[in-house]
């Protein structure tokens, strides 16, 4: 690996190291340095537990517990220079473990590891593009848990057995994690060296059509109604007191948004069991461009609150790849017909204070990201 200086166009060996000489350890080290970036693997994780030790009649302990896109279980195992020659043994019997867990379980295991400062329930909400909880499936059949070996290197007995495994259609990662220095930088790389791209393609391809299939069933039939129905009140009401949401059709989903004068900066209001509200969300596909752009526009909140007519909550989402600011009304519910008029009145007022507050901040984060190109 090579570092690039552009302002002399010269390129700079950098020095592979390895853990152990740089003192680095299995849990001190690599599997926090996971567990607080799991996107470091190549896609949206959400850990729910480390260390976990819930399995009956035994004290073994998996080092990382995530939830994927899909509401897969994800198992995954850290070693550091050496794989060891058990890894895979070891990671398919905590998958096994976990092949049984229920998703009252699996929130519960959660909502241990994040304490009482957070909802488990909200959380995972979140993570799955604000569905509601009860439209979430996790851990849907006893063959849908993926497995993740991370290491330095990988012994031939491990690899040999996960290519064996994958005919079998076993969603096994092992990915290699690399030290590299220089001077007194360090760096590391993170390389998925199985499976070839071409098989992880049609393995993620299986669980997207899974997942349509599950999404099909029958009890989202109503609920989807009932928001189609909601949407087309608000709308309605929304359209006598200005013209924010004219062009908007009434949706399925708990969410409709309509832009603010900035790609990626969206104006959307929210409606689910237990609230509704206004917010800014910031979603420019990378996660570095949304925190500076968060970042910018939070230099500008007393101005944007004294405009508000009120406090907003700034939610920056360190580990999500989205930003969000937001007025909220808890203790309503779109199922809940006698609660409409009071979410339509709360929306449509946040939402035109929040269109006007905003309008100007925009302009100027349009510029500054227009300057940062």
């Amino acid at each position: 690996m090579y570092l690039i200086n552009k302002l002399e166009n010269r390129i700079t060996k950098l020095t592979q190291k390895t853990f152990s000489e740089l003192k680095f350890r299995e849990r001190e080290h690599l599997q926090e340095w996971i567990a607080n970036n799991p996107n470091s693997l190549g896609e949206e994780l959400l850990i729910i537990q480390k260390e976990f030790s819930g399995f009956n009649d035994t004290n073994e302990r998996l080092d990382l517990l995530a939830l994927d896109k899909y509401g897969n279980l994800v198992i995954i195992e850290n070693k550091l220079d050496d794989s060891g020659k058990d890894v895979t043994w070891q990671t398919i019997k905590y998958a096994s473990y976990c092949s049984s867990l229920t998703k009252l379980e699996i929130i519960k295991i959660y909502q241990e590891y994040l304490g009482s400062n957070n909802n488990a329930e909200e959380r995972i909400s979140e993570f799955f593009d604000g569905k509601e909880i009860d439209e979430i499936f996790l851990n849907q059949g006893l063959n849908s848990q993926r497995l993740i070996m991370i290491a330095s290197n990988f012994r031939k007995e491990v690899t040999s057995s996960v290519l064996w495994l994958m005919n079998f259609k076993m969603r096994i990662q092992c990915f290699q994690v690399t030290p590299f220095a220089l001077n007194d930088q360090l760096f590391l790389n993170v390389e998925q060296i199985l499976p070839t791209k071409s098989t992880e393609d049609f393995a993620i391809g299986i669980a997207t059509k899974a997942q349509q299939e599950v999404e099909v069933q029958e009890t989202l039939k109503n609920r989807h109604h009932i928001r189609l129905e909601f949407w087309e009140g608000f709308i309605k009401e929304s359209n006598k007191a200005n013209n924010l949401f004219t062009n908007i059709s009434p949706s399925k989903d708990n969410w409709i948004g309509i832009g603010i004068g900035m790609s990626g900066v969206n104006l959307n209001l929210v409606a689910s069991k237990n609230y509704c509200r206004s917010e800014i969300y910031i979603n420019r596909g990378v996660q570095e461009v949304n925190k500076d752009l968060f970042d910018f526009i939070y230099r500008m909140k007393e101005t944007i609150e004294n405009q508000f007519g009120g406090e907003l909550e700034w939610e920056r989402m360190d580990d999500k790849i989205t930003c969000r600011i937001k007025s909220e009304l808890t203790g309503v519910s779109y199922f809940e017909k006698e609660d409409w008029n009071k979410m339509y009145e709360f929306m449509i007022d946040s939402s035109v204070r929040m269109e006007k507050a905003f309008r100007e901040p925009i302009k100027k984060l349009n510029k500054y990201a227009k300057s940062e190109r």
